[in-house]
């Protein structure tokens, strides 16, 4: 009798072992199933120009800006090593808020919670191409929010100007007039003020050379917002994949120490 009651207590307690086993696992599946499933559905779009020695650069200069030799091939050394050489404000780069504001973060000090945002991305290519001193206005924006919504806070803005079918083309892009001043769009700084005050943006991008429009002498929406401690995304490409609104850009700039800028990576997540 008593080795009855042994048996059916240890039957019992494997039974229940083994259904609280079963349960965890079938648990342990569903919550993670989920996150599988999202992850997906998640497009990555490259918003980087390649850097080589053909870039257009801001500075008219007779001599390459980039510059890479190779150092180590792998027939020699066993493995391939290049040096390389370019200005921190080159290719598709950031500004940090110390390329203009002494004592701001320098492109190593920018905080990494803000290099990950909800992007958002503002067509003015109709405007542009009809005016290449075109800037960015209010009414852009306001255009913009009346078919998506507000623009979130914390939010990168950038604007697609049609720029980047130039890209290819140093004159082009660079559109210098006879008495050499650069004209290509830019942003005016009235809507860089609203975007600041009252959409607490984080970070202005445009597929053009600067922030501010190209016969721009003084700089002012660079002033500005730098000063209010946004980053700037300059030389952007291929916005055409990116939705006007609902993607997610991560930003991720070299870290050079104490750069007032830097060669960077852009991403969008849609």
């Amino acid at each position: 009798m008593h080795k009855t009651c042994v048996l059916k207590t240890m039957k019992i307690k494997t039974f229940v072992v083994g259904y609280i086993l079963a349960l965890a696992i079938f648990l342990f599946a569903q919550r993670h199933t989920p996150a599988t499933a999202n992850s997906s559905l998640h497009a990555v779009i490259d918003l980087t120009h390649t850097i080589s020695a053909s870039n257009p650069a801001y500075e008219n200069s007779k001599k390459p800006l980039f510059e890479a030799k190779t150092s180590a091939t792998i027939e020699k050394d066993g493995y391939f090593g290049r040096e390389i050489s370019l200005p921190e404000h080159f290719g598709t780069h950031i500004d940090a808020p110390a390329h203009f504001v002494h004592g701001l973060w320098t492109v190593d000090q920018i905080p990494p919670e803000r290099l990950r945002a909800p992007l958002v991305v503002l067509d003015i290519r109709s405007k542009a191409g009809n005016d290449a001193d075109y800037q960015v206005s209010i009414d852009d924006i306001s255009d913009w929010e009346k078919t998506n919504g507000q623009i979130p806070q914390g939010a990168v803005v950038v604007a697609r100007t049609g720029w980047e079918s130039r890209w290819n083309s140093s004159v082009r892009y660079r559109n210098a007039d006879a008495k050499g001043i650069l004209h290509f769009p830019g942003y005016s700084l009235e809507a860089a003020r609203f975007l600041v005050e009252g959409r607490t943006v984080i970070g202005l991008g445009i597929d053009t050379l600067s922030i501010d429009y190209g016969p721009s002498k003084d700089f002012p929406v660079h002033k500005y917002t730098l000063a209010h401690s946004l980053y700037h995304l300059e030389n952007v490409g291929n916005l055409g994949v990116v939705p006007p609104a609902g993607a997610t850009v991560v930003v991720a700039p070299m870290k050079l120490e104490g750069g007032s800028g830097g060669p960077v990576r852009v991403l969008a997540m849609k």
